[in-house]
């Protein structure tokens, strides 16, 4: 493979790794019924004056399948991270008993289930289109290559490794997915 056609494809690899570490972040965030740390990802608490996220001021785990604990590094910040998690509107009331923070996840309900899964199938389809603009781009630059004296045949060759990284990618994506959705409808 010529180097520049390799530096363009060595870039659309890496935008297809990112398409897929955003994918798996966003589900992350979606309750499928049971705790999970990373519900609580993007929370912000007002930490002596400053917006400081959860997971620096506290400690946060789930002992169980419904439960996420957590224990603030300071008991005085405790009123500060239940105000927190209301502002988040993630669906569960914070209880604390004065030395951590408890939250219940409440079981999803059938209906529940449906929505998110059409949600998973959204942010699914949003790294496909992510996978389908990488291979775009670098198709384009490969065409431009062949049109400044690349023979034809490397470009129809790049053209093809490209076309088999996509379908690779589409395949892990469909995974997650999958992944996601029977995480989601086991009850």
């Amino acid at each position: 493979m010529n180097e520049e056609v390799q530096l363009y494809y060595d870039d659309a690899v890496e935008k297809m790794e990112k398409a897929l570490k955003y994918l798996s972040l966003e589900l992350g965030k979606l309750r499928a019924g049971k705790a999970n740390p990373a519900m609580l990802d993007g929370i912000l608490v007002n930490y002596y004056g400053a917006m400081t996220p959860l997971q620096q001021v506290a400690n946060v785990n789930t002992p169980d399948a419904r439960t996420i604990i957590i224990q603030p590094w300071e008991k005085k910040t405790i009123e500060a991270i239940e105000k927190a998690i209301f502002a988040a509107n993630i669906g569960m009331t914070p209880a604390n008993n004065g030395e951590l923070v408890r939250l219940l996840v409440p079981p999803l309900t059938e209906e529940r289930r449906k929505t998110l899964v059409k949600n998973v199938k959204v942010e699914g389809e949003n790294a496909k289109i992510s996978v389908r603009n990488a291979r775009r781009d670098a198709i384009e630059e490969f065409k431009k290559m062949g049109k400044n004296g690349l023979p034809e045949d490397m470009v129809k060759d790049a053209e093809d490794d490209m076309q088999k990284l996509t379908d690779k990618y589409y395949k892990k994506v469909d995974e997650i997915l999958a992944k996601k959705e029977t995480e989601i409808m086991t009850v």
